[in-house]
């Protein structure tokens, strides 16, 4: 058991946008944030993961940067950060910046030059294909926010490869000054004090360039030219040399940890990017669970939703469970900046939302891997109810619907519902501090609205509530904090065919957790497997008041009831 501060810690992602307004504008930004450190020292995290607030035209809400070693002035000024930096180490807590480093901004210096001229040495800082024969685009890569992930560029009489939006050229890693521009504004960073890293759609610095230096078409699986090109852009053939080349020039000189953002990994490529011996990385995001409620092949692609099943969860999150154990590490997460609300997805955000939101915390954070908490996550905050185009802000969002109800006349109250199911605006809604016309968040008029709800879920009114979402949160994560178990402890799932609950033992020498989760809004009866000797069940934590003379070998789970009891 090799023991980390970064296995043991619990992570805060803040969306600066969103967080706290401190002048008025109605955008959240860095002073704001340091105003609000109290809340995460009440409760109980150890790192926050900053999402980007450098110098950025907006295009991808940050996601697009122009200048990697300066502040978006939205957000504030590099003294702003500093002391946000150290507001939060005063309290023990640690950053993780946001390290966007597949692409950048057309608004950067390096790209401005790059377009300029084939013989610019920035030109190669990107990545350049002439028309394909016949003209158009060179391959049938389709972007992720809608489109050819190819944008012509009329100065050099080529196309440059976007694959999100056009303004986000791809940066070309095979260029080794490229590489060394990434590890000095890396080093920038950790010399400020920063704690480490959460790295972008990371595994997509690597192309599949074939022999020649093409780029080889996407696999069709739907009707048109252009074709989803994750699968094929993910996990290149160069992708590990480079952040173990990472790693050799900056990583290994930090106590620092470090993230990355892998669509499409499995769980081998996991292993070999997080593994201790010979990966790079401390941690991986993985998606396989975050698609489960999506219809394979569907032509709305990720819009296209379906309810997921629990038997689905159980394989996939067991999969990456067993396949890691020793082996590498993963994070923990139902939410984050990219993703909708987890009781509005997984649970029921309705008249079961407190107690299903507090079962989903359960269920997270009695797995072995690092927790992320996604800010309102620890309130219960719930999916925005959109009424239409009006009030999107997301170009995932706007994108699709203008793609699917503008261009082909798809049926707008379906596309809707899909964009109130997936949209990532979900999670950009400002946070909900307290009652008052802005939810606490701003003075002015917020960047994009605020949940109307915002009057019943909020930190003020969780605060003084010991039933709540935000207390429940606390608890967890103290717990964890005190159990070597729920950290290092291997993972065995129980009454695995059970089509309402999800229960599993978590073992750590004769330390032994069980952790049972129902996930349906209806009762569910939980037998304790025969073989497991059990004389006493104290409970550690749990979401119901539980009777202490309950007979733990067979009772009844109530509506989303979830508990952890030690075993003895």
């Amino acid at each position: 058991m090799n023991r980390s501060w970064w296995k043991e810690s619990v992570v805060y992602q803040i969306y600066p946008r969103s967080f706290q307004d401190s002048n008025g504008d109605g955008i959240g930004d860095l002073p704001g944030i340091t105003s609000r450190v109290g809340h995460l020292k009440t409760l109980g995290v150890d790192v926050v993961w900053l999402s980007p607030v450098y110098r950025s035209p907006n295009d991808d809400n940050g996601y697009d940067i122009s200048d990697y070693r300066d502040i978006m002035a939205e957000f504030g000024t590099l003294a702003d950060f500093d002391a946000m930096l150290a507001a939060l180490h005063r309290h023990g807590i640690k950053l993780m910046m946001d390290l966007v480093v597949n692409h950048s901004s057309d608004e950067h210096a390096w790209f401005r030059q790059a377009r300029a001229s084939r013989d610019n040495p920035y030109h190669d800082y990107y990545i350049w294909r002439a028309p394909a024969e016949g003209g158009g685009p060179p391959n049938n890569w389709e972007a992720a926010f809608g489109g050819s992930a190819w944008e012509w560029n009329e100065a050099t009489g080529e196309y440059y490869l976007h694959l999100f939006s056009k303004k986000q050229p791809d940066l070309n890693w095979e260029n080794p000054h490229l590489r060394s521009e990434v590890y000095d504004l890396m080093h920038f960073w950790l010399g400020k004090g920063v704690d480490g890293f959460r790295m972008d759609v990371i595994n997509m610095i690597s192309k599949p360039y074939g022999p020649d230096g093409r780029l080889p078409d996407a696999p069709v699986v739907k009707a048109g030219f252009l074709q989803p090109c994750f699968g094929a852009v993910t996990n290149g053939p160069r992708l590990l040399e480079h952040l173990r080349e990472m790693k050799r020039e900056v990583l290994r000189h930090y106590d620092c940890i470090t993230v990355g953002e892998a669509p499409c990994a499995t769980t081998r490529q996991g292993m070999e990017l997080t593994n201790e011996q010979g990966g790079a990385l401390n941690m991986l995001f993985q998606f396989e669970h975050m698609e489960l409620d999506s219809v394979p092949g569907h032509p709305w692609g990720k819009w296209g939703c379906k309810p997921f099943e629990l038997r689905d969860l159980k394989a996939s999150m067991t999969r990456w469970q067993d396949e890691l154990v020793g082996r590498g590490w993963n994070s923990l997460y139902l939410s984050n900046h990219d993703q909708p609300r987890p009781v509005s997805r997984f649970g029921d955000d309705g008249a079961q939302r407190v107690v299903s939101a507090k079962m989903l915390a359960t269920f997270l954070h009695g797995l072995q891997g690092t927790p992320y908490v996604y800010q309102g996550e620890e309130l219960g905050m719930t999916n925005f109810p959109f009424r239409g185009p009006e009030d999107l802000r997301d170009i995932e969002s706007i994108n699709f619907w203008r793609e699917a109800v503008d261009g082909r006349g798809e049926d707008r109250a379906a596309v809707l519902d899909a964009i109130r199911r997936k949209g990532r605006d979900n999670a950009r809604t400002p946070m909900q501090w307290d009652a008052t016309p802005n939810a606490g968040f701003t003075s002015g008029t917020p960047w994009i609205a605020v949940n109307p709800n915002h009057a019943e879920i909020n930190v003020a009114a969780e605060y003084d509530d010991p039933d709540s979402v935000f207390q429940h949160y606390r608890r967890l994560i103290a717990l964890r904090r005190s159990q070597p178990a729920l950290v290092y402890g291997r993972y065995r799932p129980i009454l695995a065919e059970h089509p309402q609950i999800y229960a599993w033992l978590r073992t750590l020498y004769d330390d032994r957790l069980l952790v049972v989760c129902n996930f349906t809004a209806s009762p569910a009866e939980f037998r304790l497997p025969d073989e497991l000797d059990v004389v006493r069940w104290p409970l550690l934590i749990a979401n119901y008041a539980v009777d202490p003379a309950q007979d733990l070998r067979c009772f009844a789970l109530r509506p989303y009831e979830a508990r952890i009891h030690r075993l003895q």
